[in-house]
């Protein structure tokens, strides 16, 4: 079955942080808390996924874990309750398209989309363990005011300086397929957080299904 999925950074106002938080925080903190949650995120912190190339095979003899993949997989997916939310599903009058990335400039927005893949997953494999418990949020998923953008910007420069090396390695983990003038999942979050710094915005990132 197919799916078109999106991840999305996008710079607001705090006023506008102010008027999302009571549809997007709720939802952020229950799939935070989600019975698996923790379970997930300690796995993968302490087995790490092989290279992409290897987990499945026609014969189905991939040299990793079929259960730590889907555990991943479940993990960097889109969480229900944001995914409900985002969509209407929950208050009709509230969607992510009209409520959180309408009107949004190029320069004050980073977004992702991609059929049967997930961005989130992509770049928490290309990264690794390390670097991705050093972004501020839950698996792609977080709603900051701009002292808490400003607060959060050195620890999302570590995470995504790399060097010659470490870039030619997260990219080649990275198995998503960008069109031409399409931004990295390596490099458009930190261009939005930075330009959020510098202009005073805090900034909202959900991760969802389209359809």
């Amino acid at each position: 079955m197919g799916f078109t999925s999106a991840w999305a950074i996008s710079g607001h106002t705090d006023e506008v942080v102010a008027d999302l938080s009571p549809h997007l925080l709720p939802a952020m903190r229950a799939d935070r808390g989600h019975p698996e949650a923790d379970r997930r995120w300690r796995l993968w912190q302490r087995e790490p996924l092989p290279d992409h190339r290897t987990w499945y095979s026609h014969d189905g003899a991939g040299s990793a874990d079929p259960d730590a993949i889907e555990s991943f997989r479940g993990l960097t997916a889109p969480g229900s309750r944001v995914d409900e939310v985002c969509g209407g599903n929950v208050d009709p009058s509230f969607h992510v398209l009209d409520a959180v990335w309408e009107g949004q400039s190029d320069e004050s927005m980073f977004i992702s989309v991609h059929s049967k893949e997930y961005a989130v997953s992509s770049l928490f494999h290309a990264v690794g363990p390390a670097r991705a418990a050093l972004l501020p949020g839950w698996c792609g998923t977080f709603l900051l005011s701009a002292a808490e953008v400003r607060e959060g910007l050195p620890l999302v420069e570590r995470a995504f300086t790399f060097t010659p090396a470490e870039r030619a390695a997260a990219e080649d983990q990275d198995w998503l397929y960008y069109g031409e003038g399409e931004e990295s999942v390596l490099d458009g979050p930190l261009r939005v957080w930075r330009t959020a710094a510098r202009e005073g915005l805090g900034l909202c990132g959900v991760a969802v299904h389209l359809c």
